[in-house]
């Protein structure tokens, strides 16, 4: 059945007819108001009254003809966002009036954001389907192996199953927490916590595999960091986020070293490693989701997460870096509530 398309433009029409009866509305207030003032002046004064009237009312002409037609500009550009063409801008209008350059730059503005949201949407779908493909594949060909006779159902050939859904748990749990704190809508349950027995615990949750990697698990905070409204589950995955991917990347025999310090405004929480740093070229976005360093076994969700739960308390975050001499991330979080 063919579409019809009448809609947009007895739309337009009626914008036009709009701007016809508003021009005739000015013109006759100006006409009455000018010659009232006309008729109390001499023949001089009249003539360049006239012509100062007549300059008027064509710069009025002008404008809104120049309005009408971005008007139409816009609705043609509505039209194609409506069809899915998020890429179309209004750009320079033709009118000087303040209310039609607004619209068209306030139209950009959404345009460009609906662009960035629609490949964000399509990037996220892609990356995400390549992390499930791996569990998936893993999982598929197991249980083929099995039904097939070929491996019998036993734990050594179920317990690969059972380890790669974990896997698909823990992603999709993941990815629930990075869309909710990018939407804004991270629930938090804050209540007055003391820092330092948050670092002690991560020190303790840590340290038989620190063990284990020959790494030293070690913190400088000396005890006396102030009470902090937060919640305390979360910023202690923050840690365990950054104390964990330290611990993938330091080497036997280095140290990985978890701070806390106060200021007047805020308490910084820092985790420092002796490990071979981060690429130069991927530094800046390694706080984006999915981005993983070379040889990284994580799901590349873990700082993107530890961002989104950071930046949910009114905190940032933030990282250094140097090719064989470590990496310090910073974990920056207001000072709004002191024992």
């Amino acid at each position: 059945m063919r579409q019809r398309r009448g809609g947009p433009r007895r739309f337009r029409q009626g914008f036009g007819c709009i701007f016809v009866v508003l021009f005739l509305v000015v013109i006759t207030s100006v006409v009455t108001a000018v010659g009232s003032i006309l008729s109390r002046l001499g023949p001089v004064p009249v003539v360049i009254a006239a012509m100062a009237v007549a300059i008027v009312i064509a710069a009025l002409a002008r404008g809104m003809a120049g309005a009408a037609r971005d008007l139409d500009t816009m609705l043609a550009a509505t039209r194609r966002v409506e069809e899915g063409d998020y890429g179309v801008r209004v750009g320079r209008t033709r009118s000087d009036l303040p209310p039609i350059q607004e619209l068209a730059r306030g139209f950009d503005t959404m345009a460009t954001r609906l662009e960035a949201d629609e490949e964000q949407r399509r990037t996220l779908l892609a990356d995400v389907s390549h992390e499930l493909r791996t569990p998936l594949a893993v999982i598929t060909g197991n249980l083929e192996a099995i039904l097939d006779g070929v491996y019998p159902p036993d734990g050594a050939h179920l317990t690969p199953i059972l380890d790669e859904t974990r896997v698909m748990e823990r992603l999709i749990d993941d990815l629930r927490t990075v869309a909710l704190s990018e939407a804004g809508t991270l629930a938090l349950h804050p209540e007055p916590t003391d820092p330092d027995v948050l670092i002690g615990e991560v020190l303790h949750a840590f340290a038989p595999g620190a063990t284990t990697a020959g790494v030293t698990l070690t913190t400088g905070s000396t005890g006396d960091l102030p009470i902090l409204d937060i919640d305390p589950v979360r910023i202690r995955e923050v840690l365990s986020n950054l104390v964990a991917n330290a611990l993938r990347h330091t080497p036997a025999g280095g140290t990985i070293r978890v701070d806390g310090s106060a200021s007047k405004g805020s308490v910084v929480l820092a985790v420092r490693d002796t490990g071979p740093g981060i690429d130069p070229a991927l530094l800046p976005h390694v706080f984006d989701r999915f981005v993983k360093g070379a040889g990284s076994r994580g799901s590349g969700l873990g700082l993107a997460i530890a961002r989104g739960l950071v930046e949910a308390h009114g905190g940032s975050i933030s990282v250094e870096s140097t090719v064989g001499g470590g990496t310090t991330f910073q974990v920056e979080l207001p000072r709004t509530a002191e024992g």
